[in-house]
């Protein structure tokens, strides 16, 4: 709920770059200054603006280093537009482009410098590729007032808000594979795999559960430097994951496990475990570890206590505490620690069973039996045992219940997969289904919303709006009603964890990549950022080139030579980056068919044949040493693979696979497709390798054949490849990589650059078998290219919409009798099948009729410098065909972009002037500063907003609680776990909105809470009387508004007196953790209403206290 900060000195201060800079060229030794980018950097009249989303300056190196990048880039740009075209342009083959391209699935995509159809993002991690997070997925993120905290499986890391613009510098120093661009954070040391974050502001430190079972505490203060940081406190909390982690309005920390364990671990010893030196750090986390309060020692209840604890929130607004599984939800008393409320996801009560109430009978039996004091151990041990089988097989027995009355089916899709709290004090979960529903604060059901199919990830609240996470990638933006405000596509994998700072919403994907959305999206910021970023596209795009070796060959169910391969392959292979080989008929029997149709039903791909074509071709390109592997794929004779060279490899990765039968009523993969998907410098190639139908009549089934993969090749993930679940992926995300449906999303027509190759099987109309091999004789191709079936149906637009094939010089590559060199290898049989061009390549880059020069609208361009045949290779039927493709690649430089993104936030007057009408905090007063409670007093505090026209969001927290000395001093402050609240003091509503010239009540309730328990193991051991000392509190009402990231802060000091009577505060004294403090009085209770006379008698008021401070502060000051 803390949604913003108050205003202190970890805003991010304003960033300064001059341009009073040199960067060495690389070659020569020579500096260079570039002066003229004083127009981006001159900020001397912009000082006196400092937002909390404001970039820190960069250090000298950083900003030399960085001037340099943008220099070598406009160079770049400059070049691209003055030169000639280069040298691979003016070699490039002539190419036929076939009609229908440019509209519906055939349409290139649209791509932008800044994308078009979302708002302008900060790009704190971009996308890494999925191969270089093994082991180390991010899978939450979680904001601190200064910094950003990430969970990841090998640990947690950290960013620091001052150095979200900054360029990378990997941790450490030491960039990784994956980081190369991200913002410069730093890492942990390797634990367990980090599952939940929660941050704790009171006293600065962020807590981690772990999948082995441990609780972390890490300090928000520590000097982070080169080496992994380590943690201030840790102990073993579970013997199974710790799934869910939260801190009540009262300090404590809740986790929640496997199994419904929930484990209280109540402040007090915490916070001994914080005093404790560093090197006592092993016996603090023993006393922490000791101290639980098990929840199901105490009461179980069908179902909700047996299903694994997911979700925790707590309700600070009210004291509460929600925890939740995927069907049903517990409604806990954050003060008591006592159940209220079980109920399922339909808002139905659970029946409830008491354990402490109807097993008294089994207690005074177990007593007999073991005896007393002297066995007590003995006792408590086994009634736990029994206890938890009993509820394990009442968790059971109302499992099969639930499947019974309503189908497994029917409740996967009404799982509850997110929860969160709203500044109102709603309470909204997110299903599988995308419904999203509305609770009060009471676990009644309110209202449902459904604005997309797919299953809700995470939810994040920010002032007055809700932002929510789908599987899909989507972001949507709602109101507190639930109006929808907005949605886009934020990611390409799903949005698994949300949460804001520093003016930002930031998204973190299912592969580890983090955007930051500014707060007010959709707003009236998006426009004015996409512009001024579109305007500095040529400072931070790299142009790549990069060569791609496609080659394809129908291998008649053979195996060929080494000298066949190195034909092929080797003689073409000294140049190229990616290697793409595609094989048609590697086997084609009809009962390995009907084998390879049934494994792949269950998810089983390849063959021993396949296998040996993979390594003969590795062997050939020295796979390992020059290049190496990164997928492949086999649907019975079709197979395909890929090859990527060494220094090449970093930008490559991402890959998926796919495959399209389409024989045999599109079942068996005699005939189809079969296609992989990856990410070549941040942009997304397709290269699929089709068999379509033979003969010549089969024009309409071939067409028909590619409109069927063009239109159903979905990708997943390889089956050859490491799939392993990263820890902590959510149940929607694991069923989606099972199905396909979402991470399937970039099919061929979202593709970058689409490379088709294969057997297409299209053959020449009108023309003798001896008419043909006469032209071949006299290479007179240009004449048969006018037969070619495949040229007449591209003309037509009915296949290959808008794709591209180079000019074929090269005689018909079938049908030759095998191991008969020459021309004269041509069908001589019986059939004497028409000479034909069946092995084909074509392709579809960026280009469009408007743009065609490569840039980040048009971010991929390819020429084709080599399309031919390998015509002295005999070992089948078919001839092979290779075609080598020089293509310009368009990137984003992140690390620059990013530092333009701060720059422009910093520095633009419009933006400035926007985000100063968005953050305002309106006017607020409250009716006392000063309250006393006896015996269970309830003291009305008002809170007026004397704005008349924007809301005020407020938030009240406890600074701490001290002890109250005979003649009113105060001492031995004591602050609790996330401001929370000591255990006699109730604050009710704690946070709420407050519309324009409206007062809002908050009662502050003293409530009796004399006894107070210690547990040892989950068994209370020892229990005394409360302190009858007088205690006084410093409430912090936080007044903010609907995007500020800061507060005005009203203190308000609370006392509690024991005895009947006002205990003057010695305020001459403040030293030794003394609290100054006036006299106290009670405070009004008369209840006022919310109309607008009642503003002028509280400003009266709130002016009479302020000037009655200042008296009293003037007299301590004589």
């Amino acid at each position: 709920m803390d949604n913003f900060s108050t205003q202190n000195d970890d805003s991010l201060p304003s960033l300064n770059i001059h341009a009073s800079y040199s960067s060495d060229d690389g070659g020569g030794g020579s500096n260079r200054t570039p002066k003229f980018f004083d127009r981006f950097y001159d900020s001397s009249s912009d000082d006196d603006f400092c937002p909390s989303s404001t970039p820190a300056a960069p250090s000298t190196s950083d900003g030399v280093e960085n001037a340099g990048r943008r220099l070598d880039y406009m160079i770049q740009f400059l070049e691209r537009k003055l030169s000639s075209p280069d040298h691979d342009r003016t070699r490039a083959l002539p190419e036929f482009v076939g009609k229908g391209g440019g509209a519906g699935l055939f349409k290139v995509p649209a791509r932008a410098a800044v994308h078009p159809g979302r708002p302008p993002s900060l790009e704190v991690r971009p996308h890494p590729l999925r191969e270089t997070q093994i082991g180390c997925f991010l899978r939450s993120v979680v904001c601190s007032k200064s910094q950003l905290w990430a969970g990841q499986e090998s640990g947690v890391r950290v960013w620091n808000f001052a150095d979200l613009y900054g360029s990378s510098s990997g941790a450490g120093g030491v960039v990784r594979s994956g980081d190369e661009e991200t913002a410069p954070f730093c890492e942990s040391v390797p634990t367990s795999a980090a599952i939940c974050l929660v941050v704790d502001e009171a006293t600065r430190v962020v807590w981690s559960g772990h999948k082995d079972g441990k609780v972390r505490a890490w300090k928000m203060d520590q000097r982070l430097g080169d080496d992994p940081f380590t943690e201030c406190l840790a102990w073993q909390a579970h013997r199974t994951p710790v799934l869910s982690l939260v801190m009540t309005s009262y300090g404590d920390l809740w986790s929640g496990s496997e199994g419904g364990v929930i484990k209280i671990w109540p402040w007090e010893p915490i916070g001994k475990g914080f005093s404790l030196m560093m090197e006592e750090m092993p016996m603090a986390g023993l006393l922490v570890e000791r101290s639980f309060i098990d929840l199901r020692n105490q009461l179980t209840v069908n179902g909700v206590l047996a299903s694994d604890v997911k979700y925790m929130i707590s309700d600070n607004c009210r004291g509460k505490v929600w925890s939740a599984g995927y069907q049903s939800f517990a409604l806990w008393d954050a003060r008591t620690r006592e159940l209220l409320k079980v109920f399922n996801v339909d808002g139905q009560i659970e029946n409830r069973v008491d354990i402490s109430a109807q097993d008294s009978a089994f207690d005074d039996e177990w007593k007999m039996k073991f005896g007393s004091a002297s066995k007590k151990d003995k006792l408590q041990a086994s009634f736990s045992f029994l206890q938890r089988s009993r509820n394990a097989i009442m968790g059971a027995a109302d499992a099969v219940r639930r499947v019974a009355a309503k189908g497994a089916f029917g409740d996967e899709s009404r799982r509850t997969e997110a929860l969160v709290m709203t500044i109102d004090g709603m309470i909204w979960t997110g299903c599988t289904s995308g419904l999203l529903v509305q609770w009060d604060g009471q676990g009644n059901r309110l209202q449902d919303f459904h604005y997309h199919s797919f299953a809700v990830q995470c939810f994040c609240t920010f002032g007055s709006r809700i932002w929510i996470g789908y599987v899909s990638g989507t972001v949507q933006v709602l109101d507190l009603e639930g109006n929808l405000l907005g949605g886009w596509v934020a990611h390409d994998s799903p949005v698994i964890s949300m949460t804001s700072g520093a003016g930002y919403v930031f998204t973190l994907d299912n592969y580890g990549g983090i955007r930051g959305w500014n707060t007010t999206s959709p707003g009236p910021l998006d426009s004015i950022l996409r512009s001024e970023l579109a305007g500095k596209e040529f400072l931070y795009t790299r142009l790549e080139n990069l060569k791609i070796l496609a080659a394809t060959w129908n291998v008649g169910q053979g195996r060929a030579s080494h000298d066949s391969l190195i034909s092929w392959l080797g003689s073409a292979a000294s140049d190229a980056g990616i290697i793409v080989v595609g094989l048609q008929e590697v086997e084609m029997g009809a009962g390995f068919l009907a084998m390879s149709a049934a494994k792949e039903t269950v998810g089983l791909e390849g063959s021993s044949l396949g296998q040996w074509w993979l390594d003969m071709i590795g062997r050939t390109l020295d796979e390992g040493s020059m290049f190496e592997r990164v997928g492949s794929r086999q649907l019975a004779g079709l197979l395909i693979a890929v090859w990527v060279r060494n220094n090449v490899k970093a930008y490559v990765g991402d890959v998926d696979a796919a495959a399209v039968p389409c024989g045999f009523g599109r079942a068996i993969g005699n005939k189809g497709a079969v296609g992989l998907r990856m990410r070549v410098y941040n942009r997304v190639m397709c290269f699929v390798n089709c068999h379509f139908a033979a003969h010549l009549e089969a024009v309409n089934r071939r067409n028909a054949d590619f409109d069927h993969v063009y239109r159903t090749m979905i990708f997943s993930r390889p089956s050859n490849l490491s799939n392993a679940t990263p820890a902590g992926v959510s149940s929607a995300v694991q069923m989606l990589r099972s199905t396909n449906s979402v991470e399937g999303t970039l099919e061929l027509s979202e593709a970058d650059m689409v490379v088709f190759l294969g057997d297409f099987n299209y053959r020449l109309d009108g023309i003798s078998y001896d008419e043909a091999r006469d032209f071949v004789s006299q290479r007179c191709f240009d004449w048969l290219k006018e037969r070619d079936q495949l040229r007449a149906e591209m003309e037509a637009g009915n296949v290959f919409q808008g794709m591209r094939e180079a000019v074929i010089r090269f005689p018909p590559t079938y049908k030759f009798e095998r191991h008969q060199a020459g021309l004269a290898g041509y069908d001589s049989g019986e059939k004497k099948r028409i000479p034909a061009w069946c092995d084909r390549i074509l392709y579809r880059d960026s280009r469009t009729a408007a743009v065609a020069e490569c840039s980040l609208e048009c971010p991929v361009v390819s020429s084709v410098t080599q399309y031919e045949a390998c015509m002295d290779v005999t070992d089948s039927d078919h001839k092979p065909v290779r075609c080598i493709f020089s293509v310009d690649i368009a990137r984003v430089d992140e690390s620059v972009r990013r530092q333009e993104f701060g720059e422009i936030i910093r520095s633009n007057k419009r933006i400035r002037h926007t985000l100063e009408e968005l953050c305002k905090i309106p006017d607020t007063i409250v009716s006392t500063n000063n309250i006393i409670l006896q015996n269970q007093d309830t003291s009305i505090l008002r809170i007026t907003n004397k704005s008349g026209k924007y809301e005020a969001l407020f938030e009240i927290i406890c600074e701490g609680q001290s002890t109250v000395k005979d003649g009113g001093l105060a001492f031995d402050h004591q602050p609790r776990g996330s401001f929370g609240f000591p255990q006699w003091l109730e604050v009710n509503p704690a946070s709420a909105i407050i519309k324009p010239d409206r007062v809002a009540e908050v009662a502050v309730h003293h409530e009796e809470f004399q006894t107070l328990e210690e547990f040892v193991d989950g068994i209370p051991q020892n229990s005394w009387c409360e302190d009858t000392r007088d205690k006084e509190v410093i409430l912090i009402v936080k007044i903010g508004g609907k995007f500020s990231t800061e507060t005005r802060d009203h203190r308000i000091r609370v006392r509690y007196c024991f005895a009947n009577k006002k205990t003057p505060i010695d305020s001459k004294s403040n030293s030794h953790g003394q609290t100054q403090g006036t006299v106290l009085h009670r405070s009004d209770i008369q209840r006022i209403s919310g109309s607008s006379d009642v503003v002028a008698h509280l400003r009266d008021l709130h002016s009479s206290l302020c000037s009655s401070n200042d008296s009293v502060q003037k007299s301590i000051d004589e």
